[in-house]
């Protein structure tokens, strides 16, 4: 019996630091020494971070994992013939990453990827347009089957003058997918009949000069949460069937500097993060009512330059942001009662960090 409970307490301790020790990949801009994709351990309970590996891969500025953790797909973020789609075999235990296939996406810049295991979708912005690929049982070779493209519409005509399509993702009942027109100032809205992917019209239109730009449910999924670049405000709606309807606008970039970037639910859903660029750059911090979804402002954390995209550690204790022009990966602690962030100066030295992902 002493054995026994000797092995069984070992194997707790194991489970415990198998949690508590996460892979993360960091997807990067390669025009100033970064290498592409690096993997790290990341320990969810003390914000550690040991580097592991790196894979040689021009502008991965965004990735996704596979649910199983051995497939990564990353965009090359280029505006040329070279803008594609890479898959890579990820060891989830060394952090090795190996280049399988590419496939080009025919639409430049390619600046965001997700997957539901079947199809995989890039959002191209300079080309305008939603790349659709099918996937093979392994998820191991992604066939290009169509594209979509955005429109114009907007009033800035410098940064609204040509279609712009900034996000693309699934829905959480995995009917649809949402695509984010920035430069029509619309969502769009695209059903899903079995690998193909059918135009639905559109999801919702938003306050001209918005230029939406990424895009988050909450879990239970009947609401959406929509950060725009050039307004500078996150909107509400809520969920149904492929279509949104506003519920509220409010400011997170409150001096117009029109960088709006990145957004984020904690894990409990009762926070909501949204990061600023070019001026006063930061993340706005929101208190989530968890009856109607709307929001209400409640803080700002001040961060290095350029916080392009940032996440959340699976057990909500961390936010690691990736300030690109600062060239590292910074650290904050997460109040888990108030929201509020606090920085670590635990800083990630990574040149030209633009994307973080954790193999859950």
């Amino acid at each position: 019996m002493k054995l026994r409970t000797i092995l069984a307490f070992l194997c707790c301790v194991c489970s415990m630091q198998a949690q508590e020790k996460l892979m993360m990949l960091v997807g990067t801009y390669t025009d100033s020494g970064s290498k592409g994709i690096y993997s790290y351990y990341f320990n969810q309970e003390t914000g550690e971070t040991e580097a592991l590996n790196s894979l040689t891969l021009k502008n991965p500025s965004y990735l996704t994992i596979s649910n199983d953790g051995r497939l990564v797909y990353a965009v090359s973020e280029t505006n040329d013939d070279k803008a594609s789609l890479n898959t890579i075999r990820l060891n989830p235990r060394t952090g090795d990453m190996q280049l399988i296939a590419t496939a080009p996406v025919l639409g430049g810049d390619p600046c965001y990827v997700s997957t539901n295991g079947k199809t995989v979708l890039t959002a191209n912005y300079s080309g305008g347009s939603m790349s659709v690929f099918t996937l093979n049982q392994q998820g191991t070779k992604p066939e290009l089957s169509t594209r979509f493209l955005g429109s114009v519409g907007g009033p800035d005509l410098t940064r609204q003058d040509t279609p712009h399509v900034h996000c693309a993702c699934f829905t959480p009942d995995r009917k649809y997918v949402l695509a984010t027109d920035f430069s029509a100032d619309r969502i769009l809205s695209f059903r899903i009949n079995g690998q193909k992917v059918v135009a639905n019209g559109v999801a919702a239109n938003v306050s001209a000069d918005s230029g939406p730009r990424h895009l988050v449910f909450s879990k239970e999924g009947r609401f959406a949460y929509l950060m725009s670049e050039l307004s500078g405000k996150v909107t509400v709606f809520s969920y149904k069937q492929g279509k949104l309807k506003i519920l509220q606008e409010i400011v997170s970039d409150s001096i117009g500097a029109r960088g709006g970037a990145d957004i984020h639910l904690s894990p409990d859903g009762r926070f909501l993060y949204s990061s600023n660029r070019l001026k006063a750059e930061g993340i706005a911090i929101f208190s989530v009512d968890s009856q109607t979804g709307l929001l209400t402002r409640i803080g700002y954390q001040p961060t290095a330059a350029h916080p392009r995209q940032f996440n959340i550690s699976p057990n909500g204790k961390y936010l690691l942001c990736c300030c690109r022009d600062s060239d590292k990966i910074q650290v904050f602690r997460r109040d888990m009662q108030t929201g509020l962030l606090s920085d670590m100066h635990k800083d990630i030295p990574v040149s030209k960090a633009v994307c973080v992902q954790f193999v859950k």
